[in-house]
C-alpha cells in the first residue's frame, strides 16, 4: 500500500523530511557510500537519448536494450506506482594502479570490478536491507534494482545529485571519483528530491584520449561496438580483426577511461572486503588460462562476475591477449586450440599463432 505520508503530503512535510533523513542514515549504515533521492519523472530527456543511441547502432549485439527500450527510457513506465527513487552509490576504488597489469603482457588483465566477488550479490543484499527498513517504517511498497533490470541508473544518479555522466558516459562524483557501483530503490513513498548534479568535466579529454580502440565518437557518446568492455564481455563470436590489437591483454573488461579521470584523486577506497582482489583471479599466466575447459573455468571463477560469460568467450579473449603478447613461449597454448569446437575460440587461436609467427 502507499506510504501514509504520501496521502497527506500537504500537512506532513516535516514527517517526510524526517523519513528521508532516517532513510539516508540507514543507507550509510548498510554500507553505501552515498544516497540521494530523485523522482521517476526526473529524466525526461532519456527517450530521445536512448533512441539516438539505438538508431546509431551503438548497442551492438545488446538486443535487450532495444527490446525493453520503453521501460529503460522512462521509470514511470517501468513501475507507474513509484513516487520516489532512492539512488545509492558504493565506492570500489582500487588500492593500487588499476592499469599496472597492462605492463605485463604475458598475463591477463581483468577489470577492477571483477577482481573480487560479484558485486551484484553484495549490493543487492544491502539494497534489500535498506528497503526492508523503509517498508517497515513507512508502510510503503518498494522495488530494488542493481544493473540487471531496465533502469537508467546513471541518468537517475545524476538527477539525484550523486554525480554526473562524464564524457566517458560513466558516473563521476567530486567526492567519489568514478569507481562506483549503483543501486536503486523505487518506492511508493513520497520523499523530497535532491537537486541534480551539474557537469564538471570542463575541457578535459583524458578519458577520451586514452581509449585504445577509439570507442567515443564524441564526448558523452559511446559506441559499444568498439568498447573493450563490450567486446570482451557482451560480444559473441569473433571480434573484428582491426580491433584485436587494441584489446592488448585485457581479457575481461577495461578500466582505461575510468583510471584516466582526474576526479579520482578525491575517490574513497572500497570498504567492502568482498571488493578486494581475490587471489588467483587477476594477472594470471595466459597459457594456464587458455588451458581451462568448461568445468575448470566454472570452478576457477566461482562467485565471480567473470563466470557469466562462459569458458568459450573467456578463452577467446585469452587467445587475443596471447596474440598481442609477442611471447613465443605462448604459441603452443594457442596451437592447441586451433581446432577447438567453438568457432570463435578456434579463429582466435589461429590468429594468435599467425601473430606470433
Amino acid at each position: 500500500m502507499l506510504c501514509p505520508a504520501s496521502r497527506r503530503l500537504g500537512t506532513t512535510l516535516i514527517l517526510i523530511s524526517d523519513l528521508k533523513t532516517r532513510l539516508i542514515v540507514q543507507a550509510r549504515e548498510a554500507g553505501f557510500t552515498a544516497a540521494r533521492v530523485t523522482t521517476p519523472a526526473a529524466i525526461p530527456e532519456m527517450p530521445d537519448r536512448l533512441s539516438a543511441f539505438l538508431q546509431a547502432g551503438y548497442h551492438g549485439q545488446m538486443s535487450w536494450l532495444e527490446d525493453r527500450a520503453s521501460l529503460r527510457a522512462d521509470p514511470q513506465v517501468l513501475w507507474p506506482e513509484a513516487r520516489s527513487i532512492l539512488m545509492l552509490a558504493e565506492s570500489y576504488t582500487p588500492e593500487a594502479d588499476p592499469l599496472e597489469g597492462l605492463r605485463q603482457p604475458e598475463t591477463g588483465n581483468i577489470s577492477v570490478y571483477a577482481r573480487g566477488r560479484d558485486y551484484h550479490d553484495t549490493v543487492k543484499k544491502r539494497l534489500k536491507r535498506v528497503a526492508r527498513w523503509l517498508v517497515a517504517d513507512a508502510e510503503c511498497e518498494v522495488k530494488v534494482f542493481v544493473d540487471t533490470a531496465p533502469v537508467a541508473e546513471k541518468p537517475l544518479a545524476q538527477a539525484a545529485g550523486l554525480g554526473w555522466q562524464g564524457k566517458h558516459t560513466n558516473l563521476v562524483s567530486r567526492k567519489m571519483g568514478n569507481w562506483v557501483f549503483l543501486g536503486a530503490i523505487f518506492t511508493t513513498a513520497v520523499l523530497e528530491p535532491d537537486p541534480p548534479e551539474t557537469d564538471h568535466c570542463g575541457s578535459c579529454r583524458a578519458c577520451l584520449d586514452i581509449c585504445p580502440t577509439n570507442a567515443f565518437p564524441a564526448p558523452y557518446q559511446l559506441d559499444a561496438r568498439r568498447c573493450i568492455s563490450y567486446l570482451t564481455i557482451e560480444h559473441k563470436g569473433p571480434v573484428d580483426e582491426d580491433l584485436r590489437a587494441g584489446i592488448g591483454n585485457r581479457i575481461y573488461g577495461c578500466d582505461d577511461c575510468l583510471a584516466a579521470c582526474p576526479w579520482n584523486k578525491f575517490a574513497q577506497e572500497a570498504r567492502e572486503i568482498r571488493y578486494s582482489e581475490r587471489p588467483g583471479v587477476h594477472s594470471q599466466d595466459l597459457a594456464a588460462l587458455a588451458a581451462l575447459d568448461d568445468a575448470s573455468f566454472r570452478a576457477h571463477f566461482s562467485g565471480s562476475p567473470i563466470k557469466r560469460i562462459g569458458r568459450d568467450r573467456f578463452v577467446r579473449n585469452v587467445l587475443y591477449a596471447i596474440g598481442n603478447s609477442g611471447a613465443l613461449r605462448l604459441k603452443p597454448a594457442a596451437q592447441a586450440l586451433t581446432n577447438d569446437t567453438d568457432r570463435a575460440v578456434a579463429d582466435a587461436a589461429r590468429w594468435a599463432v599467425s601473430k606470433l609467427g
